[in-house]
């Protein structure tokens, strides 16, 4: 094995994390397997929503600690985050439930529904082991699948006045809520977070791939996680194409060189890590011999043989734009995780509408999304916006203080000031910007990039700050429309969801699905992006790659989405317009071909 800097002299503590897709699951579980393997005794624990460390290891585990067959020192504990989610809502919400009218016990419940509520509510669970406690005493090394995020962390460092704060209505519809549940755990939260930040005992391993997208999230979580004095970070940056498989295969050539123009550009905030790079492999990450040849640079071994044909006839996105375009206006939303090209597919369809001479605004509030670039040109019927999410923030940061804090004291004006700091906020300040957008629906396309979460929207329907004062201000009147109901008005509006052919990506898309459906809201249609399976390649791993997309596009196609189309890879980047009109047709068209 080639030697790893993030196994070198390894602390007690080992973090992964990442973003979803990125491998994180399967390096954290590989790495557990090689430090028992060196005869130290290993627990490895996932707190990660979207887990699949059971599947990995081909048994079931949930929360218990439970011993590896067949891999001698090693055990796992999988701590589900929406179970201990809901035992943190109960014990927040059973006291009142009953005493307080039923719409406010509906609120609270929802305020603690999001991400944030999972996340300090794993947080909770796996604290005692961080602590040293008799639970996990004997074991060496506690290898951790998925850190907790800067923001609950700087949440957790809070001094702990916020609980009357709450109970009195002072705060806005934000993350803060969860810390209600904390109660009196203060000294076990400050040895926990201690821990985390002494760098002799942990060490975080960011996992990243080698593409422009995820090395710039990639940075601004290590930028976040170093400013609360997380010190002791590390690179790993997994799945890089073997350069040998790019000499005879003009979609590995496209690969290879689109990896190497990201790493030559890598963000200077991470590029004085100490650095790992883990090649692609052309197999499933599943059962101990798999995650064995993962920290490994052996020969590549595919069981697809070279001339076989990979049968691929699977709806295209140039087809779900047809269905769109009948309306003649409408919007148009494209929602996913971070990394699978939401933007791109949104430019896409967005162009594919222009071009057929309908008026269209396509919109986005991302950060790193650049759509002048991503466009490249201009194009008849088509304008382009993007909201500045820092500036309509600070506009909504604004407005909160001089309301709600206009009355407050010292005390309680420093903790609305944090509780506006999380991300919710922003997500409530942008949906506001985009709620002008949308009115434009009625007249032209509306294509919007980087739309709010179901929790976002549910939270600001339960707090009633924009939907139900327009219902009361109506006094009955049926000829009202507010932007949430826009949303659930099927006829109204299409939510696209974005994914990869890939294990987690699909099941953190079916997540946000169900998160959208508590909100009211049914997704029109799934896009598949960036699949292999529609290509013709020749490259052996690609090709083993490619056999193994067909499970999730045939699990997406039959269990999750009531519509779908899949978009090959592109051989060149997806940037102007002529390659964009590319994404919505069938195989490898256009530019892939040139």
């Amino acid at each position: 094995m080639t030697s790893l800097k993030f196994l070198d002299r390894p602390p007690r503590f080992l973090f992964f994390t990442g973003k979803g897709g990125v491998g994180k699951t399967s390096v954290a579980c590989a790495t557990a397997l090689h430090l028992a393997a060196t005869g130290r005794q290993v627990l490895l624990v996932s707190t990660d929503p979207a887990s699949n460390v059971g599947q990995v290891f081909g048994i079931s585990i949930g929360n218990q600690i439970t011993a590896i067959p067949a891999a001698s020192g090693l055990a796992a504990l999988e701590i589900d985050p929406q179970a201990a989610a809901q035992v943190y809502r109960d014990r927040i919400v059973g006291p009142v439930r009953g005493l307080l009218p039923e719409a406010v016990v509906n609120g609270i419940e929802e305020q603690l529904s999001g991400a944030c509520t999972t996340e300090i509510a794993a947080f909770d669970e796996f604290t005692a082991l961080l602590t040293d406690s008799a639970l996990t005493a004997h074991y060496d090394h506690i290898v951790f699948d998925t850190a907790p995020t800067g923001h609950t962390i700087r949440l957790l460092q809070l001094p702990g006045a916020w609980t009357g704060f709450l109970e009195a209505g002072k705060g806005d519809a934000s993350c803060l809520g969860p810390l209600a549940g904390l109660e009196k755990q203060g000294a076990q939260y400050k040895a926990a977070l201690a821990a985390l930040a002494d760098g002799n005992r942990t060490r975080l391993v960011l996992v990243t791939r080698a593409q422009q997208t995820t090395l710039r999230e990639v940075a601004r979580t290590h930028a976040e996680l170093k400013a609360i004095g997380l010190q002791n970070q590390y690179l790993l940056i997994n799945a890089i194409l073997p350069p040998a498989e790019a000499a005879n295969d003009r979609l590995a050539m496209a690969i290879h060189q689109r990896e190497l123009a990201a790493l030559a550009t890598i963000p200077a905030v991470i590029s004085s890590l100490p650095r790992d790079g883990l090649l692609l492999k052309p197999f499933n990450l599943v059962g101990l011999d798999a995650l064995r040849e993962l920290l490994l640079d052996g020969p590549i071994k595919t069981q697809v043989p070279i001339d076989s044909a990979i049968a691929f006839d699977k709806p295209t996105l140039s087809a779900l734009v047809d269905e769109i375009a009948k309306d003649g206006h409408g919007l148009v939303m494209l929602m996913g995780k971070g990394g699978v090209g939401k933007t791109t597919l949104a430019a896409a369809v967005a162009v594919n509408l222009a071009q057929r001479g309908l008026p269209v605004h396509l919109t986005t509030s991302d950060p790193a999304a650049h759509l002048s670039e991503t466009l490249n040109g201009s194009l008849a019927n088509l304008t382009v916006s993007r909201i500045d999410p820092h500036l309509e923030t600070e506009r909504y940061r604004q407005h909160v203080l001089e309301t709600k804090g206009a009355q407050l004291d010292a005390q309680g004006r420093a903790l609305l000031e944090e509780d506006l700091r999380s991300p919710c906020t922003e997500e409530i300040a942008v949906f506001q910007a985009f709620s002008r957008i949308i009115r434009e629906a009625g007249e032209q396309f509306v294509v919007m990039d980087t739309a709010p979460t179901g929790h976002t929207l549910l939270l600001l329907d339960a707090t009633g700050a924009y939907h139900r004062e327009v219902a009361r201000q109506m006094h009955g009147d049926s000829h009202y429309l507010t932007p949430m109901m826009q949303l659930q008005d099927s006829k109204q509006t299409k939510v696209l969801i974005a994914t990869l052919a890939e294990t987690t990506p699909v099941l953190e898309a079916a997540n946000l699905q169900e998160d959208l459906r508590r909100a009211g809201i049914e997704p029109w249609a799934w896009v598949i992006n960036s699949s292999i399976t529609a290509t013709h390649t020749t490259s052996p791993l690609l090709r083993q790659r490619a056999h193994n997309e067909l499970r999730e596009i045939d699990a997406v196609a039959h269990h999750h989405a009531q519509r779908y189309a899949v978009v090959p890879w592109s051989l060149a980047e997806p940037v102007g317009v002529n390659s964009l009109l590319a994404l919505t047709g069938p195989g490898m068209s256009g530019p892939s071909q040139s």
